[in-house]
């Protein structure tokens, strides 16, 4: 099972909202709201002839979530960067967790589908929406390894590009955790290897100015809530900056263990090198 991290160093209280600061959350929130609910409804609508006409496959609704992903950072104002070429061929990504704006700003540059705990489906608000965008959710359980293993690779056959957060919890953003190995299994399933590739994703939050440098980051027992207001109602946004590495062939990796450990390493090379250089606009 996963562990919930927690830093030694708590996040520092939260300043009361003032009138300015609900009039940023109210200008930033209502019509990112509107578009993510509203694709959200588009989408439900298109999945009633994509499911019987496609199967598993889903050619058309992944483009609805890219664009909502894609719009919530134009609305909330946090500019997103990126650096390297997703994945274009058949496999799947590894990213370390940092924040529930892991999902948009993942989703934002690929259309992909994400692996997450089961307890996510149940989650107000977020689970609606990563039922709906296609999510895969498993138990992190060893006994259950062999049936995650199966519904995984089902998805990959059916040309899903999956990503998974191999630290198994979320951070302040400015670490990462050692990667679990369990989920690398389902790569090295025959009629898979060949031709598979896994890309490691560095992402990198940097805080408005004058603010906590963990200021994006999402852990331990934070409310989801407290922390959305949060960030809508910044006099200043920052940034996240989205890393493509370059691909490892799994076929050539060595392993589930090799091929887990060469991506922590890329993975955590990537988010130190960009954390030591100040961020650029």
């Amino acid at each position: 099972m996963s562990t919930t991290w927690r830093s030694d160093e708590a996040p520092g209280p939260s300043r009361p909202l003032g009138v300015r600061d609900w009039l940023r959350v109210v200008r930033r929130g209502l019509p990112l709201g509107i578009v993510v609910f509203g694709c959200l409804g588009l989408l439900l609508l298109v999945r009633v002839v994509e499911r019987p006409a496609f199967g598993l496959r889903r050619p058309i609704t992944p483009w609805i979530t890219q664009f909502v992903c894609r719009a919530a950072f134009v609305l909330t104002g946090i500019h997103r960067k990126t650096r390297g070429t997703p994945l274009a061929g058949r496999g799947a990504a590894v990213s370390n967790h940092a924040s529930w704006l892991d999902i948009f700003a993942l989703n934002a540059g690929d259309r992909i589908y994400f692996v997450s705990k089961a307890e996510v489906a149940n989650w107000p608000g977020i689970g609606w929406l990563a039922r709906a965008t296609g999510t895969v959710f498993i138990n992190r359980d060893r006994k259950e390894a062999k049936v995650q293993q199966t519904l995984l690779v089902d998805r990959l056959k059916a040309g899903h590009r999956l990503l998974f957060f191999p630290e198994g919890t979320s951070t302040d953003g400015k670490r990462v955790l050692p990667f679990k190995t369990t989920l690398f299994q389902a790569f090295f399933t025959d009629g898979l290897v060949d031709g598979l590739e896994v890309q490691p994703i560095s992402l990198v939050y940097h805080a408005p100015a004058g603010e906590d440098p963990r200021f994006y980051g999402w852990w331990g027992d934070m409310d989801f809530a407290d922390h959305l207001l949060k960030v809508l109602a910044a006099p200043r946004q920052g940034s996240v900056e989205v890393i493509y590495h370059l691909p490892i062939h799994v076929a050539t990796s060595g392993g589930r263990k090799e091929i887990s450990a060469t991506s922590e390493a890329v993975v955590r090379g990537g988010l130190e090198a960009a954390l030591a250089k100040p961020p650029t606009a």
